[in-house]
């Protein structure tokens, strides 16, 4: 398996072949901030793209939002069952030879989604992160929540003998076909560590990418706690030792 950190300076520069792009967006009472992660979207993307957002039960606005957008299905569960059973439900619908996990808050930036995509196209990886560690661009996010993902981070690269600086990201981009053959399972935050530890268990080509990064605190509306890492932590050991299909 390898697993690459690159700088602008460092990735190459070439035309992308032509690929169509999937973005998923898990998302749930995100009624002020998804219109403008959609419009960022549609700057940001290519001409071939689909986005699929999926309403985890929503009790605002969020899905009425996204169903006036041009170019964009609403997927709707119903009700709550979490991030990852969102995530989940939107892979099962994408079509892109692409399939990027984009947050449907305004933590991550879909200005950095271009070159998320870009090692994909070129054939250079199979599954992009975008790092909130890596490389020297803008990040803002509390002390605790930093500190806490550096060290699933950390723990993630001793259980699977791989490096990874920011496996809990909510920035990934995959080929589809690398994200189908996962078996994902995880119905919450867990989601997260689950593909993580999958992609290092198929050995998948992973790159990391520097990207900005504007956290919010619990009074804005994120909704990880705590508890969400020891949960990480129970789903990277098991996956350590679950028997996968790696076929």
């Amino acid at each position: 398996m390898s697993i690459t950190t690159r700088t602008e300076a460092e990735r190459p520069q070439r035309e992308p072949a032509h690929i169509t792009t999937t973005v998923v967006l898990p998302a749930y009472n995100e009624a002020a901030a998804l219109p403008h992660v959609l419009k960022d979207l549609e700057e940001q993307l290519p001409d071939d793209y689909e986005v699929l957002v999926v309403d985890d039960g929503s009790t605002d606005e969020t899905a009425a939002l996204a169903e006036q957008v041009p170019d964009t299905t609403v997927i709707r569960q119903g009700v709550n069952r979490g991030k990852g059973a969102a995530v989940r439900a939107g892979i099962a619908r994408s079509t892109g030879d692409i399939v990027v996990i984009q947050d449907a808050d305004l933590e991550y930036d879909p200005a950095n989604l271009p070159a998320l995509i870009e090692p994909l196209a070129a054939g250079e990886a199979d599954v992009v992160y975008g790092s909130r560690f890596a490389g020297d661009a803008d990040r803002v996010w509390a002390a605790p929540n930093r500190t806490g993902n550096r060290a699933l981070s950390l723990l993630t690269s001793a259980l699977y003998g791989h490096w990874v600086t920011d496996m809990e990201t909510g920035h990934k981009a995959f080929r589809r076909e690398a994200l189908l053959a996962l078996d994902l399972r995880e119905d919450d935050f867990g989601i997260e560590p689950e593909i993580t530890a999958q992609v290092m268990r198929h050995h998948l080509r992973l790159t990391e990418i520097p990207i900005t990064y504007v956290g919010r605190s619990h009074a804005d509306g994120k909704e990880i706690h705590w508890r969400d890492g020891a949960r990480a932590v129970r789903v990277l050991i098991a996956n350590r030792f679950r028997r996968l299909s790696l076929g």
